[in-house]
């Protein structure tokens, strides 16, 4: 069984703490760590339309700009080591991002998960891996997001079977009161540690007045909004004593650029190593092909799995997120997928709708969706979540409906026509709506293998295929896997990039 050396944890903490004196560089004195002996609920201000830092937020798209994605990177040290005093955070708690919907589009709002992304890459947790009692600590932490009740479930989002009342995240307008229910619950449970919420300034501001009023703290709030640098903790004690709020100011100044990370990431060649080459063309009237009604027409699809999750040699770990390897891969995909995509907008599992029970706990599955953030930030793109999409009661790959409902949305119905887009998806499933596509088209035509393990039939080694799915003007078909990220996984460093 695999640990983290303790050399590479004090390694890890030196390096945050010089990297958190570099980032204040305004050389004043900033509040001490919080105590891990209290209860410490600490409010990240994630920026949006309304209120944000200039140049962080994109006004055309409401995403994060590549200054305010620099932000979250640097504020993320500064959390854990200045916030945290380099201690382990207990949970973390994002909103919903379709309870956040911008512009006229209907943009949900995924700057708030994304500029908590980093840090949660910062702390580690140790999860059993198989039925005997093995464990293996991954860098990385979950993110809370997923719908807390059928109240908060937004219009177009599928109701889901049940709600994840241990993964459950933050709503943006507080819908039934799920943030209140949620910070109560954590308080009153009386268990010391640190709790942290990225949400906008509006969320924030509405969480830390409940908190006041409902416990009567007598705090001295901020009235006003006074950027994303700042960070809002309410300290409690267990016991009897006076809760405090404690102000940090990051006082950050990131570069408006795209960030650069410490090391290139290791190059692989396209060899179709796990995936045997497939291509296979469908022409309407050929070999008895007959083009669906309603299919796309004029559109290319990519479609990528999401990025490193299971850093075990089981392929084990899972906690929804991607570990810190993961983090490499999605910081580099602006770079290693120049000249070989050209998408005009990016789509993503709805990281609030799909969530499961892994052995220790509830996740949320938000690891596509972020794999895929940082490049529509690089490259100013539209990103959509497929939210109406339903998962049903299971996640099995291998389920005929999920499949169909997957292929319908993505290939049919004209939505994509005339478009070129990069999807970021759950493995196991993109065989099996690829397949489904497929058999839209007639009888006996050649399919993926889509037999395990693990189910679905993409190898849990691949994090580096690309599929391609190509309509024509008539819609005419062509499916292949000649692309590739062109990342060697296996040489991706297990911790984190620092900022």
């Amino acid at each position: 069984m695999k640990k983290i050396t303790a050399v590479w944890s004090l390694l890890l903490m030196l390096a945050l703490t010089l990297l958190a004196g570099c980032a204040n560089d305004s050389g004043s004195s900033q509040p001490a760590p919080l105590s891990p002996s209290n209860i410490n609920l600490i409010f990240v201000v994630s920026p949006d339309l309304a209120y944000n830092t200039p140049g962080d937020i994109q006004p055309d798209t409401a995403n994060l700009t590549s200054q305010g994605l620099n932000r979250s990177l640097m504020l993320a040290t500064y959390l854990k080591q200045q916030v945290l005093g380099g201690k382990n955070v207990n949970s973390i708690y994002t909103i919903s991002p379709m309870s956040h919907l911008q512009t006229a589009n209907n943009y949900p709002d995924m700057a708030a998960i994304g500029f908590i992304q980093q840090f949660a890459l910062l702390n580690q947790i140790t999860l059993h891996v198989d039925g005997n009692g093995s464990t293996y600590t991954g860098n990385n932490y979950p993110v809370n997001v997923s719908y807390a009740r059928r109240e908060g479930v937004p219009n177009g989002v599928p109701t889901p079977p049940a709600y994840c009342t241990n993964c459950s995240g933050l709503d943006f307008n507080n819908t039934a009161e799920i943030n209140d229910t949620l910070v109560a619950g954590i308080i009153d449970s009386k268990t010391p540690g640190f709790y942290v919420f990225s949400a906008p300034w509006e969320t924030v501001r509405a969480m830390l007045l409940k908190i006041n009023t409902r416990y009567g703290y007598n705090l001295n709030l901020p009235t006003a909004y006074t950027g994303s640098n700042y960070v809002y903790a309410v300290s409690l004690p267990t016991t009897s004593g006076k809760a405090d709020l404690v102000t940090y100011n990051s006082n950050l100044t990131p570069p408006p650029t795209y960030p650069v990370l410490p090391s290139p990431v290791p190059s692989a060649a396209c060899t179709n190593r796990y995936q045997p080459y497939f291509s296979t063309v469908l022409t309407g009237g050929v070999n008895g092909v007959s083009i669906p009604a309603g299919v796309n027409t004029n559109s290319t699809v990519y479609i990528v799995r999401h990025a490193e999750a299971h850093p075990d040699p089981g392929f084990g770990f899972d906690d929804g997120n991607y570990v810190a390897a993961g983090q490499w891969r999605a910081l580099s995909l602006a770079t290693t997928l120049r000249g070989k995509i050209n998408p005009g907008l990016v789509y993503s599992i709805d990281p609030a709708g799909l969530w499961y029970p892994n052995r220790d706990l509830h996740v949320s599955y938000v690891r596509p969706a972020l794999t895929v953030l940082p490049y529509a930030i690089a490259n100013n793109l539209p990103y959509y979540l497929a939210a109406s999409i339903s998962f049903g009661t299971s996640t099995d790959p291998t389920d005929q409906t999920i499949a169909n409902n997957t292929s319908t949305f993505f290939f049919t119905g004209g939505k994509f026509s005339n478009q070129t887009v990069l999807v970021a998806w759950e493995s196991g499933h993109i065989r099996p709506f690829i397949n489904a596509l497929i058999k839209s088209y007639g009888s006996n035509l050649p399919l993926l293998d889509t037999t395990g393990p693990p189910t679905g039939g993409w190898p849990s080694e691949d994090y580096d295929t690309i599929w391609t799915v190509i309509f024509d003007a008539q819609g005419n078909l062509t499916v292949h896997n000649a692309l590739c990220e062109g990342i060697d996984s296996s040489k991706l460093p297990a911790t984190a990039p620092l900022f």
